[in-house]
């Protein structure tokens, strides 16, 4: 039986709601063309609701055995999902000491270049040219000048995957990123094409702290592969009493 090579179990979790998510649905309604956020999108904080989603999210990781919590926590470098990381860690009971943790920058949002902090309308208004261009294009291939499109995202978390299956196999690590990040891993750990991942976007949003599980299966493939084993799950939320959110991230324009 050849080596495995991939983690135990990996749990690809999105940040909890954050101020942002707050300010552009604030900014949706009232038909505004820009967010109205003071920060980088680097340092946009959780709001208080986030913190509570990531507290239940802890709590249940704390009603495992000690031997299924992760021991591996990767979290985005944005200040939300280090947040939301370092709340679970903490409600789960978790000692620091006693598991690697890592922000890691590949991890970070999509780049949205010079459509940062806008609205649809404001696409629209300012940009109709990239606004047409991105629907003839779609958004897994489109790059907004200074951003990244979808393809950019997954090339980076390529090399995520190399770094877990080449330093972390046989772990539990607990991956928390972005809407986008879990979407682009499941692309990958999944092998969807483009129609496939971008189906699963339109429908709905990932929610706030849900958890996307994947489990090793020794007996799956030629030498063993991840099957996934929870989607979008949200019940640790609703156990908790935490409301559950799906805003889209910030600086993204809404579905079209």
């Amino acid at each position: 039986m050849p080596e495995q090579k991939w983690p135990q179990t990996i749990w690809i979790v999105r940040h909890g709601q954050s101020a942002g998510n707050v300010a552009r649905d604030a900014a949706e309604e009232a038909g505004l063309p820009l967010i109205d956020i003071a920060e980088r999108d680097i340092d946009v904080p959780l709001s208080r609701l986030g913190e509570q989603q990531a507290d239940a999210l802890g709590h249940w990781f704390g009603e495992m055995p000690a031997e299924q919590r992760p021991n591996v926590v990767l979290c985005s470098s944005y200040a939300r999902a280090r947040s939301t990381a370092e709340i679970a860690v903490r409600a789960a009971g978790i000692d620091r000491d006693d598991i690697t943790f890592v922000a890691d920058e590949r991890l970070r949002e999509k780049e949205f270049g010079i459509l940062d902090r806008l609205t649809k309308f404001g696409i629209i208004q300012k940009y109709p040219e990239l606004h047409e261009q991105r629907t003839h294009v779609g958004k897994f291939y489109f790059r907004p000048p200074g951003g990244e499109s979808w393809c950019d995202v997954i090339l980076r978390l390529r090399s995520v995957l190399d770094m877990i299956s080449r330093e972390y196999r046989k772990e539990r690590v607990l991956i928390v990123g972005h809407q986008v990040i879990v979407n682009c891993f499941r692309y990958l750990l999944e092998r969807m094409d483009e129609r496939q991942i971008l189906e699963i976007d339109r429908v709905a949003d990932v929610p706030n702290c849900s958890v996307t599980s994947y489990e090793f299966d020794p007996t799956r493939g030629k030498n063993g592969k991840l099957v996934p084993q929870l989607i979008s799950f949200v019940a640790p939320l609703r156990e908790a009493g935490a409301p559950i959110t799906s805003e889209p991230d910030v600086p993204a324009a809404p579905k079209s």
